[in-house]
């Protein structure tokens, strides 16, 4: 069973007249929305696919501890991709993500630890579960 700590979730945006937006989050982290295609900084759809990346890489980690075999890894690595729907509404249609568990292991190992991850992640779990919104404005 996993441990769940309770913390602050969530997160908000904000844009002036001018410069970047910025997302903050309930734990205090900021990050700085980039201003255009060119621009280095995270995409709103590049923090979708960091937080899919993020989440399967550190519940694979949680997996590796709960089989035991944590001591046997060197590194997991995420890589998330999308592919924009080709219809309306604008969304992405399809994710690509490349999960891969680097380490003393068998490649049984490897693919329940990849299993487990998926099962794990609340990132991925709500994406193919189609959250409900609920937008509040003023």
């Amino acid at each position: 069973m996993v441990n769940v700590k309770v913390r602050p979730t969530g997160a908000s945006a904000v844009i002036g007249r001018h410069g970047p937006a910025s997302v903050t989050s309930a734990t205090g982290g900021t990050v700085a929305l980039n201003s255009g295609s060119s621009d280095p900084a995270f995409s709103p759809i590049d923090l979708l696919y960091a937080a899919v990346a993020g989440c399967l890489v550190v519940s694979a980690r949680m997996a590796a501890h709960e089989m035991g075999v944590l001591d046997r890894i060197e590194s997991v690595n995420a890589a998330v991709r999308g592919e924009k729907a080709a219809d309306a509404p604008s969304r992405v249609d399809k994710l690509d993500i490349t999960l891969d568990i680097v380490g003393e292991l068998d490649e049984a190992t490897k693919t329940a630890l990849i299993a487990r991850a998926e099962e794990l992640c609340t990132v991925s779990n709500t994406l193919k579960n189609t959250p409900a919104f609920v937008t509040n404005g003023h």
